[in-house]
């Protein structure tokens, strides 16, 4: 295991302070705010806790209202909004400095079986073995004596392997451009057997991308163009069971962008094509 995975499952093994009440911390990088995965995925941590272990986690909606400070701890307030027979429902708040941050509601269900069914099918794309690691590609598109040399040679928590053409490469080859994205990735080593976890660690790299699909279509990207940009919801739903220390293809789309917002999907499928996990997320992205 490297070292950004342990300290991201460090970040994960939230403080209790209080009943229903947690504390999170931001890694300690020099970033001007808090990445928005870690905090859904915390926030999904501190309502999963109040939570019984029959009751798994199939959907959640939540708002990023303002940046987080990464420099100060995180506090997530939970509140029970309803337990029922079947479905339980949370609500957690995400709050520094006094005010939200961030509001997520999740809703957990427990395992029932009924009709099944799964129109949409997974992309056609080569083996994730065969593609080079997202440092290697990144490198021969800056070259070897980039400033950003130094950040894509930290150790990642997630392996991301991309099929499709990174937004550096479509920033600079016009051809390159299109409105989807897929990318394999996982979390290379093996995890603890808990439904919880494997489903946190799905939220958090699921705000990699997601938005990335969208500067595609555009010939953006970050670093390389001027443009500002930040999440403004996410919403997720958990299908099925999904290990995430085994390969994961995130196929996304993006079908829509206007005033200043962008908009793009996601589809997670196991290797065996099994559709695991839908996401939406609406983003602010401005050009300049």
């Amino acid at each position: 295991m490297n070292e950004a995975l342990k300290e991201l499952l460090d970040l994960l093994d939230l403080e209790q302070i209080e009943l229903d009440i947690f504390r999170g911390r931001s890694p300690e990088e020099r970033i001007q705010r808090v990445f928005g995965g870690q905090v859904a995925a915390q926030a999904l941590v501190a309502a999963g806790r109040t939570v019984p272990d029959d009751r798994n986690v199939h959907s959640l909606h939540a708002y990023f209202i303002r940046p987080g400070d990464p420099a100060i701890p995180i506090v997530y307030n939970v509140e029970r909004v309803r337990d029922g027979r079947s479905f339980t429902t949370r609500r957690v708040v995400a709050v520094q400095h006094g005010k939200a941050i961030f509001t997520m509601s999740a809703s957990f269900h427990v395992t029932e079986t009924s009709v099944e069914h799964q129109a949409t099918t997974m992309p056609e794309v080569v083996d994730p073995e065969t593609l080079p690691l997202f440092k290697d590609r990144m490198l021969q598109v800056v070259g070897s004596d980039s400033p950003m040399r130094e950040w894509l040679s930290k150790p990642r928590p997630v392996d991301a392997r991309y099929v499709t053409p990174l937004t550096w490469e479509a920033h600079r080859d016009p051809e390159l451009r299109g409105s989807k994205t897929n990318v394999w990735f996982r979390y290379d080593t093996e995890l603890p057997d808990d439904p919880l976890l494997h489903v946190v660690l799905a939220a958090y790299a699921s705000d990699f991308t997601l938005v990335d699909t969208v500067l595609l279509t555009h010939g953006l990207a970050w670093g390389a163009s001027n443009l500002s940009g930040a999440s403004l919801d996410h919403a997720m739903w958990f299908h099925r069971p999904i290990r995430v220390d085994e390969w994961v293809l995130y196929a996304q789309e993006s079908p829509w962008s206007g005033a200043a917002r962008g908009l793009a999907r996601g589809e997670m499928f196991t290797r065996s094509g099994d559709l695991a996990v839908s996401v939406v997320q609406e983003a602010m992205i401005r050009v300049r």
